[in-house]
């Protein structure tokens, strides 16, 4: 089983995903950054874009943040 990290995508209305992830892409100001389980702590503020979750088991969903 790989490893994965827990995510949680929310509005000010509404949880719009959680759950279990392979990997996280996301659309910072300076460019796309990946995280992965036991990534080093990072803050960084994003800009309009699509959020990438790679599944746990396979599979992906895109969300527009």
């Amino acid at each position: 089983m790989a490893m994965t990290i827990h995510v949680d995508i929310v509005s000010a209305e509404q949880s719009i995903f959680s759950g279990a992830a392979e990997m996280v892409f996301a659309p910072a100001l300076r460019g796309e950054v990946g995280i992965a389980p036991r990534h080093a702590p990072l803050l960084s503020p994003l800009k309009p874009g699509v959020v990438r979750v790679q599944l746990a088991g396979g599979g992906e969903e895109s969300f527009y943040v």
